[in-house]
């Protein structure tokens, strides 16, 4: 892939059978195939009005960060738990998509991002006649939370992500990662890492209306300080592999690559989205860049790209 120039998806995808991990419902989920500069947006349907509803991807649009990234212009015109898709597209290249989703939610699928990248995989993606446009971090931005923290740094090439957590219970305890974010590291370092969570919770949060979803087919179980699932983990530090992957989803709502670096400690969605408020409330702190810089070395280019027929929607 040539990284100065925009992408779609060659082919539609569709996905059914998947639930939402928090209403428990069945969700049908199609991936489209977009013109250049029309980003990642959500055509929502099944609304209780019986109509739809374009909504952008994009920071702006964040109306709820507990648990997952939600975003909507209104209590019923909202989709959530959008970052596990999100974060696919993005990690592996796709500027461009529509995607339909028929309920209040992105499909869980098991967790991760890993069926996502399989279907793009299956799909391939196709080369736009349309340059990529860049943000380029000048100065750093902090944002705190007690003593929790999130950052974008200038770097010098790329996008580098380094997150560290540090939880009580011994089945996770302090990790950290640091990662050169491209298509084949977030394929291979990212993409399978599952979301996570306490047992100790599950009955506040199902009083709540949260995790109606969840079970150890699509999470990872623990309980006090052992881990439930009965296959273990996919990585030993699969827990800070998973924030990363939540990262990469929320940062993408900055409607273009990012060239900088992301340091974040005991984050989450919250704090995600924050840091790119606080980034675009500083117009001195980016700069928009056309193409893109070398790779890194070792850094492998994605082949085989095509031209793709095109939706662009009509938006409301």
């Amino acid at each position: 892939m040539k990284p100065r120039f925009q992408t779609t998806l060659r082919e539609r995808i569709v996905l059914a059978g998947g639930i939402g991990v928090h209403s428990g419902k069945p969700v049908r989920l199609v991936l489209n195939p977009a013109e250049a500069n029309t980003g990642l947006v959500f055509l929502r349907s099944g609304l209780p009005d019986g109509g739809s509803r374009f909504i952008e991807a994009n920071w702006a649009k964040v109306t709820m960060t507990e648990l997952c990234t939600v975003i909507g212009d209104g209590a019923q015109h909202m989709v959530a738990t959008i970052e596990h898709l999100v974060a696919a597209l993005h990690g592996m290249g796709v500027d461009n998509c529509l995607v339909e989703v028929d309920g209040p939610e992105v499909p869980i699928m098991d967790g991760s991002a890993g069926a996502f990248v399989e279907a793009i995989d299956r799909a391939g993606i196709a080369q736009l006649d349309a340059s990529r446009r860049y943000i380029k971090i000048l100065k750093p931005v902090r944002v705190e939370q007690g003593r929790a923290f999130a950052e974008l740094l200038p770097a010098d090439k790329g996008f580098r992500l380094d997150v560290e957590i540090d939880f009580k219970s011994e089945a996770i305890g302090r990790q950290r990662k640091i990662l050169d974010l491209d298509a084949s590291a977030f394929r291979r370092e990212l993409a399978r890492a599952r979301t996570f969570g306490f047992l100790a919770d599950v009955k506040r949060l199902v009083m709540a209306g949260f995790a109606l979803g969840a079970s150890l087919e699509n999470s990872v179980g623990i309980d006090d300080d052992r881990v439930l699932n009965p296959e273990g983990l996919r990585f030993s530090d699969e827990f800070v592999r998973h924030k990363m992957l939540d990262a990469v989803g929320d940062l993408a709502l900055a409607g273009a690559p990012i060239l900088g670096q992301y340091r974040s400690y005991c984050g989450g969605h919250k704090l995600n989205v924050a840091a790119l408020a606080a980034l675009f409330a500083d117009r001195s702190a980016y700069r928009f860049v056309e193409g893109a810089p070398a790779p890194r070395e070792g850094a492998r280019a994605d082949l085989g790209l095509v031209a793709a027929p095109v939706f662009m929607p009509e938006r409301s």
